[in-house]
């Protein structure tokens, strides 16, 4: 199993109904994409980062279902919706289970 977790910072422009927006449309990929065993996502707790506002993390079965996700047209919408609504960074890791 791979767990992939990205942390995103959004310009100060950004309103609180865009970012959850973007939490609720990166949940909904777990309804039509394959090989997802979890999805999760949410806005940043901790005091220590917090430019980082929200949180995105989903498990996938094998790296074959990380690459299907990745060239997937609703991953891929789902992106362009963070970037229209002001992602400025990101940061993304992957690490196996």
């Amino acid at each position: 199993m791979i767990q992939r977790t990205v942390l995103l910072k959004f310009a100060e422009t950004t309103t609180q109904e865009q970012l959850q927006e973007v939490v609720s449309r990166f949940t909904a990929l777990k309804n039509v994409l394959t090989g997802i065993n979890e999805i999760h996502a949410g806005f940043n707790l901790a005091e220590k980062s917090k430019e980082f506002q929200v949180i995105l993390m989903v498990r996938f079965e094998n790296q074959a279902a990380l690459d299907a996700y990745t060239a997937n047209e609703d991953h891929q919408a789902v992106a362009a919706f963070i970037r229209e609504v002001g992602r400025v960074d990101s940061i993304g890791v992957d690490i196996n289970l």
